[in-house]
């Protein structure tokens, strides 16, 4: 399994605008050049494991918030994330938000029955 750097990028950058730093005050926190902390955030560059939890502690958040892209057992970590982002909703947003989700939960099951018939009948025909 490769490491997604971009996804990591990306919540490295969200993490620090949300404890309203910026990039070249993060980076001299943690002892790297702001150059090599653009470019972590970009997905450009590598994150050395000691960096990445300076990085972490900064920013008040976990290894599996910023790393839950890439690792598999994440539920906790996104209904977080959830959490986060529906306690910024106002009422009219809650609504909306509800109804956006019941309507991808509702394609997502009947797609993957769908898919799940697909391939039985593939598999079924190649013997």
């Amino acid at each position: 399994m490769n490491l997604d750097y971009k996804a990591l990028g990306k919540r490295i950058k969200l993490a620090r605008i949300q404890e309203e730093l910026t990039q070249e005050r993060l980076s001299e926190i943690v002892g790297i050049s702001p150059s090599h902390m653009s470019n972590v955030e970009n997905g450009s560059a590598k994150v050395s494991l000691p960096t990445l939890l300076n990085i972490a502690n900064t920013l008040n958040v976990s290894m599996d918030e910023l790393l839950c892209d890439n690792i598999v057992n994440t539920r906790p970590q996104f209904e977080h994330e959830i959490k986060r982002l529906l306690d910024s909703c106002d009422e009219y947003e809650i609504r909306i938000v509800t109804d956006i989700i019941s309507a991808l939960l509702e394609t997502l099951r009947r797609d993957s029955v769908l898919k799940d018939g697909v391939a039985y009948y593939r598999a079924r025909k190649k013997s």
